[in-house]
């Protein structure tokens, strides 16, 4: 059994092996091994341990979400071949677990390769257990994180995943009609439902706020800050969305469970509620004048595919499988996964991001039977993206691959495809504001970087910045997820939530918009330190996502922190940039996104 290796032994492995990663410093690092191993870190010389430091995992390279739902289902473990070690039925599921929660986002459920490499069998057994051994353990410059010399996993978890990669990879079930069918339930009927709003809510000033690990929302009223009502939802809540008429809000988990809740109940409460797969990120619904609340669609990570559903009731209407051919290598990918999912303001359609091909689908819902979407080539790793001012173009970023794309949604084409200079765009939906020389722009935040970009959006009046990136400015630091604005406020808000310094993953950086100027000065910016304003003084608190409320005055950020400890949101003064309040609550367990009713709905950011 691989799991016996002495630690003496283990050390001189990793010194060889350190070879296959380390490249022209290995043989130094050879020479200098004494003949009885000291500790690895004496091992190495000291351009040796500059090459390690430089596997070290960076700021981004764990943000592929993890598959974690997958990860609990119960595998039976494959039979091995020849010369590969066999894994029991409890080590296998111990790996499937490790595999889904910390690989399979970049790797692929079937280890077919998406923003990280193909493992399948034929490749990994080739490599061999100690290649794999040592890639798992030290990472890798272009992405992989160093699992084992972080401490993420023991030795004797880097020697079980290396085995267990050589083995078969477990396949998860489909789930098609039959599945949906079985998990749909309409709690209220809509003839039983309330034909007027029965509560004295403020709606349109009503935030739904992800408590992301006690599987619920948090409904807050805006102007009072009064948590009015706590739900039960699915597991780790991804977004919330609004039909078009501000009545229904349809939040997702990452189980792929859909929540549609009924704002006009006397205390809304779900309604209807279905799963459309094993893991989930996205849900829309129809906002084309005439199809207000007609329809709603769901997309999945596994299986690959989406749903249309009904928009009263959630009853699974068309499934669509996203499997197909990467748009420029032309070779088939079993698993495509559905990212973003946005609605057309100009025609019936839906904007579907298939993440692993490429590809953007516009689905036509005017007819379910003779279904008509438009594909169009745009480029790998699609992920999150929004709507620009007018609302007519969608900018998306394909992060992995550090470009963003726009699509016009009015003539349903491609229209240009941006280099952002290396870096991985992370805008959520961006942020729309008007620059004083570049005009009408749109702004997205890097995961690994600590730069802001800008992106002209006005081909009408500025036609010379159009869909080019005008500017690119530092922020507080790498790890940003989101960047917002509002068309009230000057400001442009920036996060750094992954950044592994506390003082800067707890703080916000503030742009004041009207005084940018080109892009040969940098802006500008002030920090507010929030998590100090919060005054929670345990844990690494980290601000996530600001969202305004409706009349733009304030801008919401939550305080995201370990689920048995302190989090809060922090609410702050749009024009004066103090704080202006603290909701703590033992229920706000970490606050993530947060969706104002009117700004969801109307698509404003």
């Amino acid at each position: 059994m691989r799991y016996s290796i002495p630690p003496a032994s283990r050390r001189l492995l990793a010194t060889a092996a350190l070879a296959l990663v380390l490249g022209p410093y290995s043989a130094t690092a050879q020479e200098q091994a004494p003949a009885e191993p000291a500790p690895a870190e004496q091992e190495l010389s000291p351009e040796a341990k500059a090459a390690l430091e430089d596997h070290e995992t960076k700021t981004d390279n764990r943000y592929e979400p993890s598959l974690d739902v997958l990860a609990q289902e119960p595998v039976e473990a494959p039979g091995a071949p020849e010369g590969v070690t066999a894994l029991s039925e409890a080590q296998y599921n111990e790996a499937n677990k490790i595999y889904f929660e910390r690989c399979a986002g970049c790797h692929g459920v079937l280890r077919n390769g998406a923003t990280g490499k193909a493992l399948t069998p034929d490749l990994t057994r080739e490599l061999g257990f100690d290649y794999l051994q040592t890639f798992i353990n030290y990472g890798s410059p272009a992405g992989m994180p160093n699992w084992g010399t972080s401490g993420e996993l023991t030795p004797e978890q880097v020697d079980l995943m290396a085995n267990y990669l050589m083995l078969d990879p477990a396949a998860p079930p489909e789930f098609g009609m039959t599945e949906m069918k079985e998990s749909w339930k309409v709690l209220v009927a809509p003839e039983d439902r309330p034909t007027e709003q029965m509560n004295d809510w403020d709606l349109d000033n009503l935030f739904s706020v992800t408590l992301r690990d006690a599987g619920q929302i948090a409904l807050i009223d805006g102007a009072s800050y009064e948590i009015k009502s706590i739900l039960d939802t699915g597991y780790a809540v991804h977004i919330s969305r609004m039909s078009a008429s501000g009545r229904y809000l349809f939040v997702i988990g990452r189980d792929a469970k859909i929540n549609m809740i009924d704002l006009w109940m006397e205390e809304p409460a779900t309604v209807a509620e279905i799963k459309i797969g094993a893991e989930a990120r996205s849900i829309e619904t129809s906002k084309m004048e005439g199809y207000e609340d007609k329809y709603a669609i769901a997309g999945a990570y596994w299986p690959p595919q989406y749903v249309i559903m009904d928009g009263e009731t959630l009853e699974p209407l068309k499934i669509k499988s996203t499997r197909g051919m990467i748009y420029d290598e032309q070779q088939y990918h079993p698993e495509p996964r559905v990212a973003a999912i946005l609605a057309s303001h100009y025609r019936p359609e839906f904007i579907v991001n298939v993440k692993e091909t490429g590809k953007i689908l516009l689905v036509d819902y005017t007819d379910l039977k003779n279904l008509k979407t438009t594909e169009i080539e745009a480029e790998r790793f699609l992920h999150d993206g929004g709507l620009d001012s007018t609302r007519r173009y969608f900018i998306t970023a394909a992060n992995a691959r550090n470009k963003l794309v726009v699509i016009d949604t009015k003539e349903g084409k491609l229209v240009a495809i941006e280099d952002t200079g290396g870096q991985t765009p992370h805008p959520g939906r961006g942020a729309n504001f008007v620059h004083p020389t570049f005009g009408p722009v749109w702004a997205t935040s890097h995961m690994g970087e600590e730069s802001v970009a800008l992106i002209g959006t006005d081909p009408e009046n500025n036609p010379d910045y159009a869909w080019k990136i005008v500017d690119s400015f530092p922020a507080l630091g790498g790890g940003s997820l989101f960047v917002k604005t509002h068309p009230n406020s000057k400001y442009l808000y920036v996060d750094a939530t992954l950044n592994p310094d506390a003082e800067i993953s707890g703080s916000v950086a503030v742009f004041d918009t009207t005084k940018m100027t080109d892009a040969e000065t940098d802006p500008e910016f002030v920090t507010l330190p929030l998590a100090e304003w919060a005054g929670i003084t345990e844990g690494q608190p980290r601000v996530v996502q600001g969202e305004f409320n409706k009349e733009g005055t304030e801008v919401w950020f939550s305080l995201w922190n370990g689920k048995d400890q302190e989090s809060a949101i922090v609410v702050v003064d749009d024009k004066t940039l103090e704080m202006k309040h603290v909701i703590k609550d033992p229920r706000l367990v970490t606050p993530t996104g947060k969706f104002n009713v009117y700004n969801t709905k109307s698509d404003i950011y």
